[in-house]
């Protein structure tokens, strides 16, 4: 096995290639509306993999992007696990109106920060490894083709809890920050829609027989929110409403949905208990309310040795002249919760730096990919 500084040559080397890979990756539409498009990444990831040395197998679902786990070396040994996701925010159509496109130090299309650049880092700092006679530690890959919905159409979150166990320490290749934060903790995420049914009337004729809707929205939006426990880092933000059709009518029907932000898991049960106790509760006789979870991703609790691992990688960074990092806790969720909830530590946001994820703003820092490439390739050999 060469040296960490030989293998950073050997990298800087193969930068044409990863932009071609980044460039194909971003080139290609693999949005929630787009299985095949996202099972066609995999399929390119897999003979990459394939051809890198590693055995692949995939888990297949009917109404999302399958996952891909790939293995490389003696499995029934403690592993790495190297991670991300396959997917992104943006529908059909997006990659031919937004390719893949370089100005100075700035790189756009769609997904090209979240998470393609990440993606590209992992595929090919998992093959100079497996070239150069890697044997630190086996090696796991796990991408996930349904991350951006939570993997609510799917088995995925059951199925990455069985391939993580077993592994000693994670790196996902999220999302990275310019100020070069490292996630160690993420908040989780759960979504719900509150629906309220009441009885329409003519505002002006009879609207004694009218049982508003909207206003029971407005008295259980004050309590929903009222939910929200900063202490405990809880957060819970009425952000859309909807009800009635016209100003001249009591409304009948009214919506809200609801976003929920939790580090422990005991907060988000606490907060869905009291949902279910405001969805029973009546401020207008013969409205009816209902509440539905939409989506939930598990938070990223921080574990001790998580923050050990990160100390190391400080370490090994600055010994190779890589710029200096600083743990983070952040409020966006990620797979990384499954890794720590198997008890893994895990690094996360690993991947190329930049800004504006999920909008049409995003971009990636172009030299970020051979830095954050370095900086995986050290940590995978001397941790």
């Amino acid at each position: 096995m060469k040296e960490t500084e030989e293998l950073f040559k050997d990298i800087e080397a193969r930068e044409p290639a990863m932009m071609d890979t980044w460039r194909k990756l971003v080139d290609r539409d693999c949005g929630p509306d787009n299985k095949d498009g996202v099972d066609a990444v995999g399929k390119e990831a897999a003979a990459f993999l394939e051809n890198a040395g590693f055995s692949v197998h995939f888990h297949t679902y009917e109404r999302a992007g399958n996952m891909l786990v790939a293995e490389y070396g003696d499995m029934t040994k403690p592993f790495i696990i190297l991670t991300g996701h396959m997917d992104t925010v943006f529908m059909k159509g997006t990659a031919k109106e937004r390719p893949f496109h370089v100005d100075g130090n700035r790189v756009t299309g769609p997904g090209a920060l979240d998470m393609k650049g990440g993606m590209t880092i992992l595929l090919h700092v998992a093959k100079l490894l497996t070239e150069n006679g890697y044997d630190r530690y086996p090696i796991k890959i796990i991408l996930a083709g349904d991350e951006e919905t939570g993997h609510t159409n799917s088995g995925a979150a059951e199925d990455y809890l069985k391939e993580a166990r077993g592994g000693v320490m994670g790196f996902n290749m999220e999302t990275g920050f310019l100020d070069n934060r490292i996630v160690i903790e993420r908040k989780g995420v759960a979504q719900y829609l509150f629906h309220f049914h009441g009885v329409g009337a003519h505002a002006g004729n009879n609207p004694e027989d009218g049982r508003s809707a909207v206003k029971e929205l407005c008295h259980k939006v004050l309590d929903i929110e009222a939910l929200t426990d900063r202490d405990k880092g809880t957060n819970v933000n009425v952000g859309v409403i909807s009800g009635g059709t016209v100003a001249n009518a009591i409304p009948e029907d009214a919506s809200c949905k609801v976003d929920v932000r939790f580090r422990t898991e005991e907060e988000s049960d606490r907060v869905e208990k009291a949902f279910e106790d405001i969805a029973r509760r009546v401020y207008i006789d013969g409205v009816t309310t209902t509440c539905r979870r939409l989506v939930r991703v598990s938070a990223m609790e921080r574990l001790p040795a998580s923050e050990k691992i990160f100390e190391r990688a400080q370490a090994i960074a600055a010994s190779h002249g890589l710029p200096a990092m600083k743990a983070a806790a952040v409020g966006g969720g990620s797979d990384s919760a499954y890794l720590t909830k198997a008890g893994i530590p895990t690094l996360c946001a690993l991947g190329v730096k930049g800004e504006f994820n999920h909008t049409v703003r995003e971009w990636a820092a172009k030299d970020s990919l051979v830095e954050r490439a370095k900086l995986l390739t050290a940590l995978l050999t001397e941790i």
